[in-house]
C-alpha cells in the first residue's frame, strides 16, 4: 500500500466515524435529557407539553407571594413574566431554602417540574444578580446604602418568621 492509498484510507475513515457520531446525535434520544428555559407565559402555553419534563423557569418573583414554612421547610412563592398587572405568573413549591439574596422582585430561575395541579415543583433555586460594584460617591449614597440593606435585612428576617 503506497502513501497516497493510505492518506486515501485514513480520511475515509475519519469521514465515517465523523458521520456517526453526527448520525447518533441527531438521531439519538438526546431530546430526553434535555432541560427547557421557559418564562411563565411560554410554559403555561406548553398546555400538556409541560407536564413531566425537567424545566427551568424562569422570572421575578412577585410581591406579596413568599411564603415560608419553616416547620415543613417549604417555600411557596410566585414567579411572574414582568410587573405588568396582566404578566403571567406561576406558583412556586420548593423545599430548598432560599438562597441569602432571595427577596420579592429580584430575578430568579427554578429547576424542577410542571405538576397538572399548576404549581412548579422546584428542586433548585437561583437568584440573579448583578455583579457589578459601585462604590457611594457620596454620604447621601452611603446613608442609602445602608437603609436599602437594614430593608432587606427586615424582609429576609419578616421571611424567616412566616
Amino acid at each position: 500500500m503506497n502513501q497516497q492509498t493510505r492518506n486515501r484510507l485514513i480520511a475515509v475513515v475519519a469521514l465515517l466515524v465523523a458521520g456517526a457520531g453526527l448520525a447518533l446525535v441527531a438521531f439519538g434520544n438526546i431530546g430526553e435529557n434535555l432541560v427547557y428555559y421557559w418564562r411563565p407565559s411560554e410554559m403555561l402555553a406548553q398546555g400538556e407539553k409541560a407536564y413531566g419534563p425537567t424545566i427551568r423557569l424562569g422570572g421575578q418573583v412577585k410581591p406579596g407571594s413568599i411564603q415560608w414554612n419553616e416547620q415543613h421547610t417549604t417555600l411557596e412563592f410566585q414567579v411572574m413574566d414582568s410587573e405588568l398587572p396582566e404578566a403571567a405568573f406561576v406558583k412556586v413549591r420548593t423545599t430548598e431554602v432560599p438562597p441569602q439574596m432571595f427577596r420579592e422582585r429580584i430575578g430568579v430561575v427554578v429547576e424542577g417540574t410542571f405538576d397538572k395541579g399548576q404549581v412548579f415543583q422546584g428542586s433548585r433555586l437561583m437568584v440573579n444578580h448583578s455583579n457589578e460594584y459601585r462604590a457611594p460617591k457620596s454620604e447621601d449614597d452611603v446613608k442609602k446604602m445602608f437603609e436599602d440593606m437594614r430593608k432587606q435585612d427586615a424582609t429576609t428576617a419578616a421571611v424567616g418568621a412566616q
